[in-house]
């Protein structure tokens, strides 16, 4: 098949080598023509200890993907509606466009897979998610995802074209399950890092992945998730991933932000944090909803308000006593 991957940072990068493993025609399209150079001399910007393999072609040009067989959007949240929207009319009508974007859109609250059916009407979407830090992926070790569809035959033919040996696809027909989790870990992992960087240790964060999960399980199953994918791969794989490793910007950024810097700043000296949109996105449809989300609640407010990331936990651990179940 011929897959094209719309986005040539660490993720995209590292999904175009594992497309390329699996047997397919790849490109890879960058908006830079710095960045499309690197590339084509097997550097990649974001993965520096990767080589790029030469039979992947890179691009600046949005026509080289018109014949793709599947798309992967491999671009920050804040910016899928656009590149979706500038896919139209170049990507095939049967074409299956894959998101493997985290987050809610600012002011509609839509999900990734929500603003690609708005943007391409015509065309079968996928989420892809799960634990897969871009790193390990791009070592060819073992990573196992999930591909999300309400289309079946699509979710099957992504998992038939992007699996190898070492990359291993299942398949899920619970998109809102999948998106939400994918969101909401996001933000459960600066939480966990706030707590790294405050000097609080493993019975912290532990507590912090358990009820974060809870929440995740909240927010997901009132907007029409299943459990069962809250406990799988793109739910508590997901989140564990994120939270525990220093590959996780978010984890990091949240370390940044408990060691005493502005979420700003924490932001600028990491990177792309889809943590610090999403708990702004996630606090407000949880206030829309009704839904009480304190962890969520307390790092929108470290974000967004200034709140001390000490006076945070001192809110959570304060709350009125209730039982867990």
């Amino acid at each position: 098949m011929h897959v094209a991957i719309i986005g040539a940072g660490s993720w995209g990068s590292a999904l175009a080598m594992t497309a390329l493993e699996a047997e397919n025609r790849v490109t890879l399209w960058t908006r830079s023509q710095l960045d499309a150079e690197e590339l084509r001399q097997g550097r990649i910007p974001l993965l520096p200890e990767a080589v790029l393999p030469s039979e992947i072609y890179c691009t600046t040009v949005l026509e080289d993907i018109k014949t793709a067989d599947i798309c992967i959007l491999a671009v920050p949240s804040p910016a899928v509606r656009e590149v979706a929207s500038s896919l139209n009319g170049i990507a095939r009508e049967d074409a299956i466009i894959v998101s493997v974007s985290k987050g809610l859109e600012a002011g509609s609250l839509k999900r990734m897979s929500q603003i690609i059916d708005e943007e391409l009407p015509k065309n079968p979407v996928v989420v892809l998610s799960g634990p897969s830090h871009a790193e390990e992926v791009a070592k060819k070790l073992p990573t196992v995802v999930v591909s999300a569809s309400h289309h079946r035959e699509s979710a099957e033919a992504v998992q038939e074209a992007l699996s190898t040996a070492c990359f291993r696809i299942y398949t899920n027909p619970d998109v809102v399950g999948v998106e939400i989790s994918g969101t909401v870990k996001n933000v459960i992992a600066l939480a966990s890092g706030i707590s790294d960087g405050l000097g609080f240790e493993d019975n912290t964060k532990a507590a912090l992945m358990t009820r974060g999960l809870s929440e995740i399980v909240r927010l997901g199953t009132r907007l029409g998730g299943t459990k069962e994918t809250f406990l799988g791969l793109a739910g508590i794989g997901d989140l564990i991933v994120t939270c525990t490793s220093m590959h996780s910007r978010n984890r990091r950024a949240g370390i940044l932000i408990g060691q005493g810097r502005t979420a700003e700043a924490a932001v600028k000296a990491v990177g792309t944090v889809e943590g610090y949109n999403a708990a702004k996105n996630v606090n407000e449809i949880a206030i829309e909803l009704g839904i009480e989300l304190p962890i969520i609640c307390e790092v929108y407010r470290i974000i967004f308000e200034g709140a001390p990331a000490d006076e945070a936990i001192y809110n959570l651990m304060t709350r009125p006593y209730k039982s867990e179940i």
